[in-house]
């Protein structure tokens, strides 16, 4: 259906991610972290952002791309008319000295598989968003780009002048490279590889094995759920919305963000996502950058944080890019985290739930987090009739949103469940005054009709009001939930059952392409109410927009079904996991393989 998809494969261990298009070249990649500077940014520029390409001599030539099942390792296969050979693209992750090994370290394997296919390698990094070009300086198995904060080096066993010259050789054995950043290569090369890709294989297949996965749209949740825990930075437990910046939102939109960081507001969401599938390990590394995001906070909570906790994200333009596909500005940075977003505390509360009615985390965790559970209703109380931004972060438009309301009520709701387990009178007082406020305030955002409107005094339907219903504000069996729901169907459903997420202009006009978190969003909201069977054909209609090898954008246009926005979206991968829990449950399938 779609014509523009991002044909892009992912690899990542936790600690960098890469993006590999079909043609084997390195389109994005950032060190030392994920919010760094690119150090290949063809992505945004063809000609400044660098490369990383492995491709045969001959120009007319086709590839596909695969995943080793199970796993977030990537092989590109292509086939011209002098033979076959594979690219398998990995980034080393296992368990050795009781802590995981994740270098920043790019390995690539190129296999003979037919024929004496003629291939070309040539690798060109940049720096500073592609304003510095390294000077390379050649060793005797390794080049070495100079410039750099730190050693940035290729280590090979092809003759590195091939690769600095970028002409062609034969393929006739495997070959292997080995890109490094800080710490360089310093064992053989050949064995190192096979044995670090068999360990990383080995790794991911028994992280799979250890995943509670239903049996209903497996494969799809599984590539989610490989997907989800790459974007997440185990150095501090953070969880990026996106590994990319400035892919827009459609076609020169100028809607073009920088998803690099941490939002609280995807807590709930993705904690979520991660207690469906049993991931503890990744829970708990989570639930301590909150704390430690947060504990720094005397008064209000930032809508997000960088992934070392810090908290100022400055949003400047870099002009001297191109931009994907032309679109421009290229930002770097978010003043999003500037923003009055209020639906914070209800999100951190929420979140912080299962440390309490789930019998697997310890009493350690409990009591040091009862004081973000104090301050983040104390929040509540002080913010319950304030004006934010809401949701979707308008920049010039502020507004009692109900689903900041929707927030409060819930984060009151779970923060009275938590003052029962401390056995705290005064905290479950407060909390169930506060839950009251917020749901004769969440009345006053209904209209003569029952449908409840993007914010108090608003005649503008939103689609993050589908969670009245799956947060059981709205009981779904009752007539109010099924009424709310088809009011918000009529306004923002697509015939794809693709969910705009509202109609109306914003800061930079009215939004073009559908948000796909909402359709999943959707997609729980029939479940809830009932209506599996067309839950069940709604998500089997969203697995059409994701792209070769089933990762997810953020926005898909409603008309062509082509992918815009960050990729891969992290919201839409986390919506898929819980849509597919929520189907799981009412069809009473078993939760297990």
């Amino acid at each position: 259906m779609a014509k523009h998809s991002y044909n892009y494969g992912l690899v990542g261990n936790c600690a960098y991610l890469a993006y590999v298009d079909t043609q084997a070249n390195i389109q994005w990649l950032c060190w030392p972290r994920f919010d760094s500077s690119f150090v290949f940014g063809g992505m945004l520029d063809k000609k400044k952002g660098g490369h990383f390409y492995i491709k045969p001599e001959s120009e007319n030539f086709s590839s596909s791309q695969h995943y080793i099942d199970n796993t977030n390792i990537l092989c590109t296969d292509f086939e011209s008319s002098d033979g076959k050979f594979r690219v398998t693209d990995f980034a080393p992750r296992f368990y050795q000295h009781e802590r995981y090994y994740k270098p920043l370290m790019l390995v690539r394997k190129i296999e003979p598989l037919e024929g004496t296919p003629s291939i070309k390698v040539s690798c060109n990094p940049v720096g500073d968003y592609g304003k510095m070009i390294p000077e390379p300086a050649l060793g005797s198995n390794h080049i070495r780009y100079l410039g750099f904060e730190q050693q940035l080096r290729l280590t090979a066993n092809i003759p590195l002048n091939y690769i600095l010259n970028e002409s062609s050789f034969v393929l006739n054995e495997t070959k292997y490279l080995f890109l490094t950043y800080g710490v360089p290569l310093e064992s053989t090369i050949e064995n190192t590889a096979e044995v670090f890709l068999r360990k990383t294989k080995e790794y991911w297949k028994t992280w799979i094995k250890s995943t509670s996965i239903g049996t209903f749209a497996q494969d799809k949740i599984i590539r989610s759920a490989l997907v989800l825990k790459i974007h997440q930075y185990e150095d501090t437990g953070a969880i990026i919305a996106a590994g990319s910046t400035s892919l827009p939102e459609f076609d020169q939109s100028t809607r073009n963000w920088d998803y690099r960081y941490c939002w609280m507001r995807d807590t709930y969401y993705t904690l979520t996502a991660l207690n469906n599938i049993g991931h503890f390990e990744e829970l708990e590394g989570y639930f301590h950058f909150i704390e430690n995001a947060t504990r720094q906070e005397k008064d209000r909570f930032q809508p997000l944080y960088k992934i070392n906790t810090e908290k100022k994200i400055h949003e400047k333009e870099l002009d001297h890019l191109s931009g994907y596909m032309g679109n421009k500005p290229v930002r770097v940075g978010n003043d999003a985290y500037t923003h009055i977003q209020n639906d914070v505390y209800g999100q951190v509360l929420t979140s912080l739930l299962p440390l309490y009615n789930d019998k697997r985390f310890t009493n350690k965790q409990r009591v040091y987090s009862k004081r973000l559970v104090e301050h983040s209703l104390k929040k509540i109380e002080e913010t319950m009739q304030e004006l934010d931004a809401g949701i979707w972060e308008f920049r010039n438009r502020a507004q009692l949103h109900t689903y900041t309301l929707l927030f409060h009520w819930a984060g009151s709701s779970a923060a009275y469940k938590i003052a029962e387990f401390f056995k705290d009178s005064d905290l479950a007082k407060k909390a169930l005054k506060l839950k009251n406020e917020a749901g004769v305030l969440l009345e006053s955002c209904k209209n003569k009709s029952g449908i409840y409107m993007q914010a108090q005094g608003s005649d503008q339907v939103d689609a993050s009001c589908l969670q009245l219903i799956t947060m059981n504000y709205l009981d779904p069996n009752s007539e109010a939930a099924k009424k709310h729901l088809a009011g918000l169907e009529a306004e923002l459903k697509t015939d794809h059952c693709l969910f705009f997420r509202y109609k109306h202009s914003d800061d930079f006009g009215k939004p073009k392409t559908t948000f796909l978190i909402c359709a999943y969003w959707y997609v729980e909201a029939l479940a809830c109410v009932g209506r599996v069977e067309e839950a069940v054909e709604a998500f089997d209609k969203l697995n059409q927009f994701s792209n070769h090898l089933g990762l997810l954008s953020e926005d898909v246009d409603p008309i062509s079904g082509d992918q815009w926005g960050n990729f891969p979206q992290i919201y839409s991968h986390v919506g898929q996991v819980n849509a597919a829990y929520r189907i799981a449950r009412k069809l009473d399938l078993p939760n297990f393989i």
